[in-house]
């Protein structure tokens, strides 16, 4: 009853959730799709992450703050969250990504900061949807290239010089099918899609199982095979 009652807190709706398993499982994203219980863990290796491991969630190392008062204002994370609630560029309650629609994924890349090549996560899921890339390559084009009051705002929103011409050029890559990422970024469910399935589906596939393979001391760290932020 707890774990079915964890279940649900987690996937908020377990059967729209399975329902976009499904089309990664149609897209051969990965060799092995988790089971619900498996993504449950995984979205609780998510929450330890925003609690234990925050400072690797909306930093940057590689460039410079904007010189405009909003983006040096925004830099302070906690003052972010109103905003990126109100521009619907961040669900709190969806973990993994599997709950949210591509418009929203879309709307998450443009107003929250991702750093590295932690674009990758949500373009392995807008993958899954044919035409995704595609639409939203020309919408990220057409920002890149035009300087209004809506794109200077949501430049100062991500806080980071450089950060729309980085996401265009993840894009690039994602539909040329180039291989930027090192083996060890592949496999990390911090940075993409793929490595988050493949550590869920590495989990005891039962509550009895995770039970019995937490008290034998077998079951994963909720940081392992993690070196850097997701998004």
């Amino acid at each position: 009853m707890l774990a079915k009652l964890l279940q649900r807190l987690a996937l908020i709706d377990p059967a729209k959730v399975s329902a976009n398993l499904a089309r990664v499982r149609r897209a051969d994203l990965v060799a092995h799709c988790p089971n619900e219980w498996q993504l449950t863990l995984g979205v609780l290796r998510m929450w330890h992450r925003v609690l234990f491991r925050s400072h690797t969630i909306g930093t940057c190392d590689d460039h410079p703050v904007r010189n405009s008062w909003r983006a040096r204002l925004l830099h302070r994370r906690p003052l972010r969250f109103p905003f990126l609630m109100a521009e619907r560029a961040i669900a709190p309650w969806d973990f993994s990504g599997l709950f949210s629609p591509p418009e929203r994924i879309v709307r998450h890349l443009l107003g929250a900061h991702h750093a590295g090549d932690q674009f990758v996560y949500d373009l392995q899921i807008l993958s899954c949807y044919p035409g995704a890339l595609e639409a939203l390559q020309v919408e990220v084009e057409a920002f890149v290239n035009n300087n209004n009051a809506r794109t200077r705002w949501l430049r100062d929103l991500t806080v980071f010089e450089g950060y729309h011409e980085s996401l265009l050029a993840a894009i690039e890559d994602a539909l040329a099918g180039r291989q930027t990422l090192s083996a060890a970024a592949r496999h990390d469910p911090d940075i993409t899609f793929t490595g988050y399935l493949d550590w869920c589906a590495a989990q005891p596939a039962t509550p009895a199982a995770s039970w019995r393979s937490f008290w034998r001391g077998e079951w994963s760290s909720p940081s392992a095979a993690s070196a850097s932020g997701g998004s």
